[in-house]
């Protein structure tokens, strides 16, 4: 995988957050592919497959049912064979109504095609996204 693969993906996973607090999610999209298929690991009552650009709005908006603020943070991205990488951070979050927070190591595998995400799958759970891909650490 090219050096500029892995800059999408890291492009992607920074511009998350950021489309969520100001609602511009032009950064989001530039870096997917049209028909762009989201797996999220995560949200393990949710059964509904994301695919397309406006369900990339809806499984964040799924996300942030439950959280009134979160962040991004340590992104580490890795290349992994020719089209895919592994994103790795550290999420942090604050509870809807309760407060609570939250401090996980999440990851995310992208898969690539002609420089455009065209699949992601989460992971609430590094280790479990690090052997998905034949790694470990």
């Amino acid at each position: 995988m090219s050096q500029e693969n892995v800059e999408v993906v890291r492009r992607f996973i920074a511009a998350l957050p950021r489309a969520q607090a100001s609602d511009d999610w032009e950064p989001v999209l530039a870096e997917l592919d049209p028909a762009v298929e989201i797996d999220d690991l995560d949200i393990s009552l949710d059964t509904e497959h994301y695919r397309g650009y406006d369900s990339v709005r809806k499984w964040i908006g799924v996300w942030m049912e439950s959280w009134e603020s979160w962040s991004l943070e340590d992104v580490q991205v890795r290349p992994v064979g020719e089209d895919r990488a592994i994103g790795l951070f550290l999420v942090r979050a604050k509870g809807k109504g309760s407060g609570i927070e939250l401090s996980r190591r999440d990851a995310l595998i992208a898969t690539l095609r002609t420089g455009k995400i065209e699949a992601v799958t989460y992971y609430n759970d590094q280790q479990q996204a690090l052997e998905a891909v034949g790694l470990s650490e």
